[in-house]
């Protein structure tokens, strides 16, 4: 590659690693060998982890079958059954007692589901599900708020077979109705409610509106009773759950599926048009979910008590809630609301309730905490901590440094994990036992997994050098396909460099050869020439002792180009005292932070303006909405705002920058 021309330029460096401690790593679940492992047989390695980790009917001979790329299948001649992986074989190894879900709602109700009882409700969910028409192979949308219900209606539609599509509780009835449509699912899975901040906020009305724009094929609705709130009732087509479920058998045979047989369908957030739906098969999934959740979290099923935060309308709730978790026989937290309801230390609350020993959570709600200060979490115990992860985007150093001082204590290893929904499971992380870790970085590809750095031309990159990540081998847990439309998945992720998968993704290399996001390639600003990351910018933001939160975008500019813009959040909490006040305050907060940035990372770096706001806009799944940002640097009319989790946060914004 051209050094005078770069694909992406690499800015920021960093110093500080933080090794396991050797106790840790002397009781880790992973060493060091299994990456000399996967490298000697790649292929060899995941078939011992499929056998290893999951219960086969029909034992698998197929590892790989590549007869039909971009579409890889996995595992191809063997049968197995989602639903009785993650409950009714670890009843039937003794472990009926075991917590499986410890469920907490947002109003303070609890329940303890025993992995007995939940397989229990499974088959009395899946015998009324049959019951109500549903026969393997037919599509079932589920619409629903983070309760157990949740999750027992994603394993019972696995239990006979029907792939599931969660449709995220906060979507609108137009985002649900093109799901159905594009899924042609026979039975939505909904509730009257569910509570967020506070108060009920109905979902059944948006079942309603979606099935009145017609032309699915739903037969009926199926209803969770949460809020107790009135709701409207289609006599023939809407059904109570309890009315069915909890009279049904406790008995059900599973239906053994091949591993290929598609276990779920997820459409990815945000879209605009005709949905992408991102279908997962079983075997591969299950596998990769499996050894990820065990690996990468150090997972000790008898002892840990693990939680990740992740709404199931999500991929991460997908993986590391309903299935990889359960799966492995873990005990885990299921929490319904948000970090800030009925107060902001409500998740240091459940951690030290529940003595929760895993935490898995998003960069968006760490630095949130940070803005909110860290005398919050520093009222609780959080001792019981040992493992903290990070998921959903890249995470700037300052965040993960506070991750780790704050809650981990200075002694839990932070596992900042690379992964999509598209992947399925983590593809890229520390081990926390193993690995080195560094402020910022996911680091290297976990074994089994083949990842390289590459340049314009599809060239790999070297150490110190950014580019564009790609996927260069097939693994387990891909996905199978664009539900509907081969020609769209095979344009989208294999088109870009051929026989490749293409994350859309920028990302670089340190000179130690671990692996920094950058976020996505859309994202990447051309300022005077050179190709500077957003990701980076935002780091060097996040550093100062002054700012919790930063996004920044590329406004065009007559004479680079484009110029940098950044959208600043200041922390609060009694941490900081030396933020400048009175008429001056504003421009002095202004400059000390472009001066910060330009000796950090360097002249070319430095935004050209700097807007400090209370909020960002961000979409449901914490994720910053660059593109409506950018409408408000460049002086146009904002965008569509339909997908953001609060859509006065652009009001806001903009009237916060009228009075400046």
């Amino acid at each position: 590659m051209n050094d005078a021309s770069p694909a992406l330029e690499n800015l920021l460096t960093e110093t500080r690693a933080f090794p396991p401690s050797p106790e840790f790593a002397a009781q880790a679940n992973v060493t060091a060998d299994e990456y000399d492992e996967a490298v000697a047989d790649r292929l060899g390695f995941w078939a011992d982890r499929a056998r290893g980790l999951l219960t086969w009917q029909t034992p698998f001979t197929t590892v790989l079958d590549d007869s039909r790329a971009p579409r890889y299948d996995w595992f191809t001649d063997g049968r197995l059954n989602a639903a009785y992986n993650a409950v009714d074989r670890h009843v039937e190894a003794g472990n009926g007692d075991r917590v499986a879900i410890l469920w907490e709602g947002e109003d303070g109700s609890e329940r303890r589901i025993t992995y007995a009882e939940l397989a229990a409700e499974v088959a009395r969910a899946a015998n009324a599900i049959a019951g109500l028409g549903i026969q393997t192979g037919d599509r079932v949308a589920i619409y629903l708020p983070m309760i157990p219900e949740a999750i027992v209606a994603m394993l019972a539609c696995a239990r006979i077979g029907a792939p599931h599509s969660v449709v995220f509780g906060g979507f609108s009835a137009d985002a649900l109705h093109s799901r159905i449509l594009d899924a042609q699912a026979r039975l939505v899975i909904t509730a009257d409610g569910g509570f967020r901040r506070g108060a009920a906020s109905p979902l059944k009305p948006a079942v309603d509106d979606a099935l009145a724009k017609g032309g699915t094929d739903v037969e009926h609705v199926l209803v969770v009773r949460r809020t107790g709130g009135d709701v409207a009732w289609t006599e023939g087509r809407d059904v109570w759950w309890d009315d069915v479920v909890p009279h049904a058998p406790a008995e059900h045979e599973p239906v053994w599926v091949e591993a290929e047989h598609p276990l779920f369908i997820l459409y990815t957030s945000g879209t605009t048009g005709k949905p992408k739906g991102i279908f997962h098969t079983t075997g591969g999934y299950l596998t990769q979910c499996a050894y990820t959740h065990s690996a990468v979290f150090d997972l000790k099923p008898e002892t840990d008590v693990y939680w990740c935060t992740a709404d199931i309308g999500w991929v991460t709730g997908h993986s590391y809630v309903a299935y990889g978790p359960l799966v492995n026989g873990a005990t885990q937290v299921v929490y319904e609301g948000t970090p800030d309801s009925p107060h902001k230390g409500r998740w240091w609350e459940i951690i030290q309730k529940y003595g929760v020993t895993i935490f898995y959570t998003a960069p968006t709600a760490i630095r949130t905490c940070m803005k909110w200060g860290e005398e919050i979490p520093g009222g609780f115990d959080l001792s019981s901590l040992r493992v903290l992860g990070s998921v959903g985007e890249p995470i700037n150093p300052e965040a993960w440094m506070w991750y780790r001082r704050v809650i981990g204590g200075d002694r839990c290893p932070v596992v900042d994990t690379w992964w999509q929904t598209e992947t399925g499971a983590i593809m890229i992380s520390p081990l926390p036992g193993v690995t080195a870790t560094k402020p910022g970085s996911a680091q290297v590809p976990l074994p089994g997994i083949s990842a390289r750095i590459l340049d314009d031309a599809g060239e790999p990159v070297g150490d110190g050098q950014g580019g564009y990540l790609a996927i260069t081998e097939p693994w387990p847990a891909m996905l199978r396909g664009i539900w509907g439309d081969e020609r769209r998945y095979a344009e989208t992720y294999w088109s870009r460099f051929p026989g490749r998968y293409f994350a859309g993704d920028g990302a670089k290399y340190d000179d130690d050869g671990d692996i920094w996001l950058l976020g996505r390639v859309d994202d990447v600003m051309n300022v005077s020439g050179h190709r500077l990351s957003t990701t980076e910018i935002e780091s060097a933001l996040v550093a100062h002792p002054w700012v919790a939160e930063a996004a920044v975008v590329g406004a065009s500019d007559e004479t680079t180009g484009q110029a940098v813009v950044a959208f600043v959040i200041l922390r609060g909490g009694d941490e900081i005292t030396d933020l400048p006040t009175g008429e001056d305050g504003g421009e002095a907060i202004v400059q000390t932070l472009r001066g910060h940035v330009g000796q950090v990372i360097g002249p070319i770096a430095k935004p050209r303006s700097i807007l400090v706001v209370t909020e960002l806009p961000k979409t449901r799944s914490g994720k910053i909405m660059r593109r409506l940002l950018r409408d408000v640097a460049e002086n146009r009319a904002v965008g569509d705002v339909t997908t953001l989790a609060d859509g006065g946060v652009m009001d806001l914004i903009q009237q916060g920058l009228a009075k400046g």
